[in-house]
């Protein structure tokens, strides 16, 4: 760089490094090539101005943005010179179609300010045409300076000299994220050399140049470069090919170096065979982060290593390379180094060479792969197999520098055996499934008691890993693909045929509801965390349980997922899956979902459950779905464990247009929030008998709650119709024992005010009495100082036909008198007596929603109350 755009430089090092600083520059003086007084200055402060980096660039910038305003408002016109290009391809398309291409040209290159419509014009000719030119002899017309008479900033001027070297083309992107290539091509004549550079509407000149020809290069700015000048194609330069002249051009022959017979400090053509295509590892120099790759050669004489840097490692997959393949290396540049052993050592480095593939004469190398059944300790074995178990990305702290280090396990499997195989740093990120085809050239095998097979793998940064290689014989592919059929997943259904602990087996499927995390103690003292979750298939489910980390993780009912490396856990009538550090839980979309024939989480559930009217319920039934809306809530009603633990239980009824009933809730599903009305799907409750022989539902471990889908909440009543169904008003002599949420109406009579607070034991909740300022319960011995308080009201209700015993508890009798639990306690406790109050609600008509039981004492009917909708004098 000269002096001046070095200073310029030094203000933007921190964002860009000096290849960027530069290519940055090159896209910006391509882009204005047609802009002849631009210098490199300039553009240097073009490339600071696009970063925020104001530098004033006089008033070439200002006119030249105002040639390009003017040529936007204005359109595309058909002038002279366009119309000039358009003659070119006018048997090719319309001036039309022509004008419609050079606008797509325009709108894709709009950031591109400088560019003008001549140049749009030249990039569709290069579409249809490339313009090459017979070989010419060396007339006045053709003839310009010797490379050695270059002068810096030089603009528009031709270069002509030997072809001596073609890079292969290198990707970039620009910063505002435009795609480009880039190659270079060394030109010599007998007075020095020069490299060109080829930008990307340029490269396809070289479509008919090799190395040896001669050629002029028409139109190129000559720019200081790395390594001194150097020439830069414009977007119209073109290429002619020049007659062999010995008195200007040097000879040129290709000669080829044997591997043995490289001396360091030249640059060599070899043609080799590639023998290994290591990883492509990453490094960081200078804050900046680059990549590398060696790839191993041989020839008739020997070995020798061939290292890419940075961009040109892509040249692997653009090439294709692959190991076996041969290949001719031009101007390779040799190096010499002293290697770990601390002996001298011959390697060549890409710079800017050529790659070419192809059928050269080089020895075949057959790479020897190891039976996995056959291997022992030892070092640079080679593998190949089916990945037959695949683990996580494991995380751990280097001891050498503290510094967070990674390894990732999978195991290799062919005929003869199966191996674990140990991957490290920026290996763990290669795109690796379980059924892919691995070949590990290069790794080193130690014996492993921890293995089934005692021995295992690692990897090192010189080991070769490639997934699913091309370069298989048909036999090999046949017994690799009998092999990965081996590991498709296992019906869920046929979990249950399993008979035995630590099978190791992979599922796929939906998750049909998720429990809460539950907290347990390890031997050691120590807490780990459990969560259950049921998952199925087409053909059953099975409990999941998930430890720890797996557990913490967020799961949502309906999603689906391949599992792997799942345990069995023999229950004691189900066999559970283990899902611990060494599973893996893969998500995948409703697209692989669909691709793997999962079926949706509506099928799944028909297949699985069996979906219920309220009044088809037996309390036997099981994998029973039943929908409703919420018509009772109840309060949360804490208590206390044996363990000291508390505990949360809650009621709530839900109703369907068959009938209603009751729901038990305990700990977090107790808490969660409902509304009345809100429409709930219950899956999988247990169902039991309560104290008044009526079916309920209870929600356990196995339950989950979900919101219903659109579909199936068209299906059920309103709130309203609802009510007007189950909440049937009746008299008092038409109730029959059976009968659920009746609505009476009668007149309140028979008010019992004596004992209307009961004192009951916090522990086991009967009836105790208060000895010498404390209490102590018969029934289970709990000594304790403040009992636990209920509230009861009995009476009788009258109407026309009858009348009927009715007892008040909590929450109902608290309304029926008007007065809080608290307050009526007070009032006892302070002796002023609460008969009064109770004998106001004699002769008051109340409206009440209730139960309908049998009392064995009374040998009557009568009613358990539920919901107070109206009380009036």
């Amino acid at each position: 760089m000269q002096e001046e755009i070095l200073e310029l430089y030094e203000k933007i090092k921190d964002q860009l490094s000096e290849d960027e600083f530069e290519a940055e520059m090159a896209e910006i003086r391509e882009n204005n090539a047609d802009i002849n007084f631009f210098d490199d200055l300039d553009i240097a402060r073009m490339v600071l101005q696009n970063h925020g980096i104001v530098e004033t660039i006089a008033q070439k910038k200002e006119y030249a943005e105002q040639l390009s305003l003017e040529s936007n408002e204005k359109g595309i016109i058909m002038n002279e010179e366009i119309l000039e290009r358009y003659n070119k391809v006018k048997d090719k398309l319309s001036e039309e179609e022509f004008l419609a291409k050079m606008k797509v040209h325009k709108e894709n290159n709009e950031h591109a300010s400088f560019m003008n419509d001549v140049t749009f014009a030249d990039m569709v000719v290069g579409e249809f045409i490339t313009e090459e030119v017979e070989t010419i002899s060396e007339s006045p017309e053709f003839s310009d300076k010797t490379i050695s008479d270059l002068e810096k900033n030089s603009k528009d001027v031709n270069v002509s000299g030997r072809v001596i070297s073609i890079s292969n083309p290198r990707s970039f992107k620009t910063r505002k994220g435009q795609s480009g290539k880039v190659c270079n091509v060394e030109l010599k004549d007998n007075t020095g050399s020069i490299k060109t550079v080829f930008w990307t509407q340029n490269i396809k000149l070289l479509n008919s140049v090799n190395e040896g020809d001669i050629i002029q290069i028409k139109g190129v700015d000559i720019k200081e470069g790395y390594s001194g000048l150097e020439a830069n194609l414009r977007p119209r330069s073109i290429i002619v090919h020049l007659e062999d002249n010995p008195s200007k051009f040097p000879e040129y022959k290709e000669e080829i170096t044997d591997i043995a017979d490289i001396k360091p400090e030249t640059k060599v053509n070899i043609i080799a065979r590639i023998i290994r295509i290591p990883a492509i590892r990453t490094y960081e120099k200078n804050g900046k982060e680059g990549n590398v790759a060696s790839i191993e050669l041989q020839d008739y004489s020997g070995k020798i290593t061939y290292t890419l840097w940075n961009k040109n490692v892509e040249l692997i997959n653009d090439l294709g390379l692959e190991d076996g393949d041969s290949v001719k290396i031009i101007q390779a540049q040799a190096r010499e180094r002293i290697n770990r052993d601390g002996e001298s050592e011959i390697s060549l480095t890409h710079w800017d060479g050529r790659i070419i593939k192809g059928d050269f004469d080089v020895p075949e190398v057959k790479q020897e792969f190891t039976p996995i059944g056959d291997v022992s300790e030892a070092q640079d074995v080679s593998i190949k197999g089916i990945v037959s178990r695949l683990q996580d990305v494991k995380t751990f702290i280097r001891k050498t520098d503290g510094a967070e280090g990674r390894l990732r396990n999978f195991d290799v499997r062919d005929v003869t055996g199966e191996i674990r195989v140990t991957l490290w740093g920026d290996d763990t990120a290669k795109p690796i499934n379980k059924g892919d085809i691995i070949k590990v050239i290069g790794g080193n095998v130690r014996y492993d008691e921890y293995t089934q097979s005692q021995y295992s793998m690692n990897t090192n940064f010189n080991t070769q890993i490639t997934i699913n290689p091309e370069n298989l014989s048909a036999e090999e592919l046949d017994e690799l693909n009998a092999l990965r059929n081996e590991l498709r997943p296992t019906p869920i259904g046929e979990i249950y045929e399993i008979d035995d602990d630590g099978i190791e087996i992979d599922v796929i499927g939906r998750i049909l509801s998720v429990n809460d995390v539950n907290e347990f103690q390890r031997d050691d003292g120590s807490v780990g965390i459990v969560r259950s979750i049921i998952f199925a298939d087409e053909s059953g489910k099975v409990n999941l349980s998930l430890w720890n980390e797996r557990a913490e993780e967020e799961y949502t009912v309906g999603d689906a997922y391949q599992i792997e490396n799942a345990r069995t856990r023999m229950g004691m009538y189900s066999v559970d899956l283990n899902i611990g550090s060494g599973a893996r839980l893969i998500k995948l979309s409703e697209e692989e979902a669909s691709a793997r024939f999962i079926p949706e989480l509506s099928t799944l559930e028909k297949a699985l459950y069996d979906y219920k009217k309220i009044d088809e319920i037996d309390e036997d039934d099981q994998d029973v779905i039943i929908i409703g809306r919420v018509i009772e809530l109840n309060d949360i009603h804490t208590f206390e464990r044996d363990n000291g633990d508390t505990g949360s239980v809650r009621n709530i009824e839900i109703a369907d247009e068959t009938g209603s009933m009751r729901i038990v809730l305990w700990n977090d599903d107790a808490k969660r929030e409902f509304e009345m009305g809100q429409p709930i799907k219950l899956q999988n409750p247990r169902f039991d008998l309560d104290r008044d022989n009526r079916i309920e539902a209870i929600v356990n471990r196995g339950t989950t709650i979900l919101e219903p889908s659109e579909r199936e909440i068209e299906r059920l009543p309103t709130q309203e119709e609802l009510m007007e169904a189950i909440y049937v008003p009746k008299p008092i002599e038409a109730l029959t024992e059976d009968d659920v949420n009746v609505c009476v109406t009668g007149v309140i009579s028979d008010v019992e005010s004596d004992r209307v607070i009961r004192k009951r034991c916090p522990a086991c909740g009967r009836g105790v009495e208060e000895n010498e300022d404390e209490y102590i319960c018969d029934n289970c011995g709990h000594l304790f100082d403040e009992p636990n308080y209920l509230l009861m009201v009995p009476l009788r209700i009258e109407d026309d036909t009858g009348s009927i015993k009715v007892t008040f508890f909590d929450n109902l009798a608290e309304e029926l008198i008007g007065n809080t639990k608290d307050e009526i306690v007070s009032i006892v406790e302070d002796g002023y007596g609460i008969e009064d109050k109770l004998e106001d609600l004699n002769g008051q008509t109340i409206e009440i929603i209730a139960n309908v039981s049998f009392d064995e004492y009374s040998e009557e009917n009568r009613l358990n109350p539920k919901k107070i909708l109206s009380k009036y004098i």
